[in-house]
């Protein structure tokens, strides 16, 4: 594995044991995050972005369980390690901000004692009172004044328990933060400046940060690459700035065009065609088929190898495959585009 990559997925599946069969919300995602990058993780409801997220932290219990592939973090294979070895490396290697951080603190502690119980479960070697200093340095850094570390999560707004979210990722100086939704439950003003806040962190610590997000405009904002997910699956994955740019995977363009944009004289908004597959009964083929504007008979029939297309874009598409090309179609795509 390169030096320049800190968590290399290969082949990662994860399924779900269902009364109606097995999903699989995750099927055979390969994605290589980089050391100091924002990578951001984009897709429709339901496409497997959170299921992807938890699996990079092996955090799937119940009916949830990965099935196959290899998760090499820093080196290491996550997937040989014990189930009991797997706290040594959350928290401590990779950090994760929960979607709601209502649900994730517990109501019953102080902001102090979430954030000293977290190092003193990690770093035993430490006193309370070293564990209790290193909060008040985080927090303070993160905006948050000191006398509010004896307050509860109810008693903080949205935007500053997302801060205490982000102090306990940081809290054991995790190598890999891994955001799910960090902006959802935030008004405008608020997203705005966790965002601003975000890049600030990633620059001073080095951070390396996954993303995960439907909000285009928030990766537009932050991040320095984009993956992008369709039923399961990665369609297409580029730096932020070709992406956007020059979007190669249908999917993506219709996710780019469906964006509201006041810089253009169009009053109605893209609506893409159909609606995402079932994971319980996904298409044969490339699983975007049956709403691409431009899908062929191969596409029906065979899934598409994904493949480089230019120096820093990968994309699973039959446009793209020498096999399966038809050239027209394929110019009219890039003109979509």
């Amino acid at each position: 594995m390169s030096d320049s990559i800190l968590y290399s997925i290969k082949n990662l599946t994860v399924e779900y044991e269902t009364r109606a069969g097995i999903v699989r919300a995750v099927d055979g995602v390969s994605l290589d995050i980089r050391r100091g990058e924002i990578l951001g993780l984009v897709g429709e409801s339901g496409c497997g972005k959170s299921t992807l997220g938890k699996a990079l932290m092996r955090l799937h219990d119940g009916p949830a369980s990965i099935t196959g592939g290899e998760l090499l973090f820093n080196g290491t294979d996550l997937m040989k390690l014990s189930l009991s070895e797997m706290p040594k490396v959350r928290g401590a290697e990779i950090g994760m901000v929960f979607q709601d951080p209502m649900t994730s603190l517990n109501p019953v502690q102080s902001i102090m004692d979430h954030l000293t119980e977290t190092i003193l479960a990690h770093e035993s070697h430490l006193s309370r009172g070293a564990a209790r200093e290193r909060a008040e340095e985080l927090v303070e850094r993160l905006g948050i004044r000191r006398e509010r570390l004896k307050e509860y999560p109810h008693q903080l707004s949205g935007g500053m328990r997302q801060r205490v979210m982000i102090s306990l990722a940081l809290a054991l100086r995790a190598k890999l933060v891994i955001a799910d939704e960090p902006t959802t439950s935030l008004d405008v003003i608020v997203e705005a400046k966790f965002l601003d806040l975000l890049k600030e962190l990633q620059q001073e610590f080095g951070l390396t940060i996954l993303l995960i997000t439907h909000n285009i405009g928030v990766v537009a904002e932050v991040c320095d690459r984009v993956a992008v997910m369709y039923a399961a699956k990665m369609a297409e994955v580029g730096t932020a700035f070709d992406v956007f740019a020059d979007p190669k995977h249908p999917y993506t363009q219709g996710l780019l065009k469906s964006v509201p944009n006041i810089e253009t004289a169009k009053e109605d908004l893209y609506k893409m065609g159909g609606e995402p597959p079932s994971l319980l009964h996904p298409p044969l083929g490339c699983r975007f088929h049956p709403r691409c504007p431009f899908a062929m008979e191969i596409c029906s029939i065979k899934e598409p190898d994904f493949r480089p297309v230019g120096e820093e874009q990968l994309v699973s598409c039959w446009l793209y495959e020498k096999e399966g090309i038809d050239e027209s179609l394929l110019a009219k795509a890039v003109n979509n585009g």
